[in-house]
């Protein structure tokens, strides 16, 4: 059935240009694509859905979060090493148990939905069996993910371990069954970092990605005793370790990258990788700030992530005042329609998912529904009131390929909007 929604209309066109309507209507067509966008004075009949005052925009784009980390937000044990022993580890045992599992699998996809975030790349427990559960989730509520359980056979606790030659299998077994499934769910390999890969289980899943046309994902460079560690027991720089694997590709991305050098930076740049920044967790995690003039400089690919629950907010928007504060203090300020990009578009074709990330006609039609006050008009006051206000309630409305996955009452809006 198609549908029909009114309100402010926001879309990145291109990294530095936007469109905005101050009054738009956004056409869903019975396939869940967007037939058209335009001015409401131009739209020739009613509308199912009257949002004013609040702006319509693609939905965010989440490049970077642990799904099995949902019930440890604000767990604040200490740097990365620390935390990983103190909070995640012990969290990611529990998702041997399949109740376990679909429970958190649940509240995970809830509080995507609830930030406005239609597309993400969810790290998983080791478990197979756990990443299917999530799967099986995501199929039944409509939402779009890229996943997979994260590979770990090395210097991890005994009930994380997972050798090559059982995780690969599995993952291989599960891209079988749900790799493209309703061109909205597809598995990632995952070597959770080379700290817990041996080199072995790093080039098996180089080689598997390749084969099966997956995203490759990891973590990089993110804390200086990680780095030391990984260094120390591979002998070469941290790049160097995945380079050798088979990993550092244009299919790849890598959270952090925090402290790379600009040797490194350049040859990541030359491999066309994706750097999925992270301030949130980077400043929580005490890990540092990510160069970002430098990046960008070198024509790196960026996208957004919560880094949940490194990160303490499943909102994209949250994510997004973080890294401007962190561009800002580093005297290298981005503006916010850069932003805005990398949130959407930006964070969609770098997960190779080149159908979402805009409101323009012939694409699937993720979108989100954001309060923005009513005196908010021009787009830079739309833009600021969307990605900057910490005390903005949850979103409005959120949909995915048409399907509305999440709708807020309007009574838990801001405290000057009524009924």
């Amino acid at each position: 059935m198609s549908l029909t929604l009114r309100g402010k209309v926001l879309t990145p066109i291109t990294p530095d240009e936007v469109r905005y309507l101050s009054d738009g209507v956004v056409h869903i067509d019975d396939l869940g694509r967007i037939a058209s966008v335009v001015p409401a004075d131009t739209w020739p009949g009613s509308v199912d859905q009257d949002h004013r005052p609040g702006v319509l925009m693609p939905g965010f784009v989440d490049a970077h979060v642990h799904w099995a980390q949902t019930r440890i937000v604000g767990a604040a044990t200490g740097p990365l090493l620390d935390w990983l022993a103190r909070s995640t580890f012990p969290e990611e045992g529990r998702f041997a148990h399949e109740e376990h599992a679909r429970a958190v699998a649940r509240m995970f996809l809830a509080n995507l939905a609830a930030a406005g975030t239609t597309t993400c790349l969810a790290y998983g427990p080791v478990f197979p069996r756990a990443t299917e559960i999530l799967l099986e989730e995501a199929l039944r509520s409509g939402q779009r993910l890229v996943t997979g359980p994260v590979l770990m056979d090395d210097d991890c606790p005994a009930e994380l371990h997972l050798p090559a030659e059982l995780a690969l299998p599995a993952l291989e077994g599960l891209a079988d069954r749900w790799h493209g499934v309703d061109d909205r769910l597809f598995l990632a390999a995952i070597p959770r970092f080379a700290l817990s890969c041996t080199r072995e289980m790093m080039a098996g899943a180089g080689a598997l990605a390749r084969a099966r046309g997956l995203h490759v994902s990891t973590h990089l460079a993110e804390n200086v005793d990680e780095i030391r560690v990984a260094e120390a027991r591979f002998g070469q720089d941290y790049l160097a370790i995945y380079e050798d694997a088979g990993l550092v590709h244009a299919n790849a991305s890598f959270a952090h990258c925090v402290h790379l050098s600009g040797a490194a930076w350049d040859r990541f740049a030359a491999a066309d990788a994706v750097v999925a920044h992270c301030p949130d967790s980077n400043y929580f995690l005490g890990s540092g700030g990510m160069p970002l003039a430098e990046v960008e400089a070198r024509g790196v690919r960026v996208a957004l992530g919560t880094d949940v629950a490194g990160g303490r907010s499943f909102r994209v928007p949250r994510t997004i005042s973080a890294g401007f504060d962190n561009a800002l203090a580093r005297g290298a300020p981005v503006g916010l329609r850069r932003w805005l990009w990398w949130a959407t578009r930006g964070g969609a074709l770098a997960l190779g998912r080149s159908e979402a990330g805009l409101l323009v006609p012939g694409l699937d039609a993720d979108v989100v529904c954001l309060d923005v006050p009513p005196w908010a008009e021009g787009v830079d006051e739309v833009l600021g009131w969307a990605l900057l206000d910490g005390d903005a309630p949850r979103a409005r409305a959120t949909w995915t390929r048409g399907r509305q996955v999440w709708h807020r009452p309007a009574s838990t809006g801001y405290p000057w909007q009524s009924e």
